[in-house]
């Protein structure tokens, strides 16, 4: 996602106290066995983004680039691929919500291959990126 479509998304995220009881983000209407297993996948990535995080700051990039991949990156994929279909969130998803999610795991394996590397300054720059497709969806939708 450009970098310059994420002001506009978080601006999203901003609704003043009086507009506060509508959400205008579009319903991703998902069966409740699918939405339980997105809510659980959501916490379990906003858990391994804290630990990456906390990595990070520790200067453990390559153990963040581990984390990354295993937890976010493309090879995260799947994990709903045993579940029974009404309990697969991506088969019910908008294609362009599904597509946001595609592109998250695309930037958790980028994140996770500048911080394998060590360096620094590479991994701090891929940081950012972590985030954009979850800050993307998020703002654009809700399944309640």
């Amino acid at each position: 996602m450009k970098r310059s479509l994420i002001p506009a998304l978080l601006a999203l995220l901003c609704v003043s106290p009086a507009g506060a009881a509508e959400d205008m983000r579009q319903l991703a209407q998902l069966p409740a066995p699918a939405q339980q297993s997105l809510r659980e996948e959501m916490q379990d990535n906003l858990l391994a983004l804290h630990e990456i995080m906390s990595l990070v700051g520790a200067g453990k990039y390559a153990e963040a680039g581990t984390v990354a991949e295993t937890r976010l990156g493309w090879s995260a994929r799947g994990v709903h691929a045993g579940k029974p279909p009404e309990a697969r969130p991506g088969l019910h998803m908008p294609p362009a919500m599904h597509a946001l999610g595609m592109e998250g795991h695309k930037a958790a394996s980028a994140f996770a291959a500048a911080a394998k590397s060590g360096d620094r300054e590479q991994t701090l720059a891929a940081l950012p990126n972590l985030l954009n497709g979850c800050v993307a969806c998020h703002a654009a939708y809700r399944t309640r």
